[in-house]
């Protein structure tokens, strides 16, 4: 009994500004997920990216290829930093102490994961006017023929990821209680944290709503169609749902969490919930990552097209795709012509 008391009494909370991992076991246990995350997306993501430069030549398409192609690019560029977060877990640390690597690396996971879901977002509204709205003329129709909306996009995020790295935002130390630092202006210290919260819980939430309108006015729209296959109406439908299911599951989660935090931070509570608040919100970010694994299985496998493209080209010797059914330049089909339901 003495020893159980005594193993109580050694268990240490400490304030998480100390960015320290108080569970040890559990964040190597997250950076056992991560690392899984990496190995298994990479090699994925890369070949997918290599066939949009390669074989569909994204950047001459009239379809949403260059939308696509942004997305697995942000995606691949959020896993870079997956080994080194998760080699920070793996020493007991919750965010690396050099600040420059800290800073250089909540720059590279919150401009990339908004870029993911900005492309997302905008995938989600192109289908939306090609399926609710199909012969109106939109803005988005124009720009998809050119790179110019996908700059602008990458442009916006930018400035977005600056109160990210004003304070350690991996830390959860937003609207901590005063007194932290007397040599912090109160005044100056709630703004940014507020403009940080901000950029985080808006980078999930607008895309959220719009991705919901979009998926329940396309579902509607299929399901009215009285002409068509059945079967491709059934799949699109499919698609569409599993889309925002993928987001819901990867993004809401943290969300949450990170709502629940911040609530838990403003009324002071104990050390000891704070501490086990934070834990919750850090393995949450890390099944936020499992998005970029399932980004191109959702948007790009769904695809008979693609599909089959990608067979031809990375399984040729074990699968064998008609030649007339692919054209090998451009990665589109011959004929038979295929009906476009989204």
């Amino acid at each position: 009994m003495a020893s159980i008391t005594a193993n109580i009494s050694n268990v240490r909370y400490q304030k998480i500004e100390d960015c320290e991992a108080t569970n040890e076991g559990l964040y190597k246990f997250y950076a056992a997920v991560m690392i899984v995350i990496f190995i298994l997306a990479l090699p994925l993501n890369a070949s997918v990216l290599h066939l949009f430069i390669f074989k569909l030549k994204f950047w001459k398409s009239n379809s949403n290829n260059i939308f696509l192609f942004n997305l697995v690019l942000a995606d691949i560029l959020l896993l870079f930093c997956l080994p080194i977060k998760a080699h920070n877990y793996i020493i007991g640390q919750r965010r690396s102490k050099n600040d420059a690597v800290c800073k250089a690396m909540l720059f590279m996971l919150f401009l990339n994961r908004g870029a993911s879901i900005a492309f997302l977002t905008v995938t989600s509204i192109d289908r939306y006017f090609n399926v609710v709205h199909p012969g109106r003329k939109n803005l988005l129709k124009v720009l998809k023929k050119s790179p110019h909306i996908s700059i602008l996009i990458w442009v916006f995020l930018l400035p977005l990821t600056i109160p990210t790295m004003l304070k350690t935002f991996e830390c959860c130390n937003s609207h901590g209680p005063d007194g932290e630092d007397p040599t912090d202006d109160t005044v100056i210290k709630d703004l940014v944290d507020s403009m940080r919260e901000v950029v985080f819980f808006s980078q999930i939430v607008i895309p959220f709503i719009i991705l919901v309108y979009c998926t329940v006015r396309i579902v509607n729209r299929l399901r009215k169609k009285t002409v068509g296959d059945r079967t491709k109406l059934k799949r699109a439908v499919f698609l569409v749902t599993t889309v925002m299911v993928v987001f819901s599951f990867c993004f809401l989660p943290c969300t949450i969490a990170r709502m629940v935090l911040l609530i838990i931070r403003v009324q002071d509570a104990d050390d000891t919930i704070q501490d086990k608040a934070a834990v919750a919100f850090d393995g949450l970010m890390v099944l936020s990552y499992m998005d970029c694994l399932l980004d191109p299985l959702v948007y790009c496998f769904c695809s008979t097209k693609f599909k089959a493209l990608y067979l031809s080209n990375y399984f040729s010797c074990c699968v064998e795709v008609p030649p007339e059914q692919l054209n090998s330049s451009s990665g589109n089909t011959t004929h038979p012509k295929r009906s476009n339901v989204i």
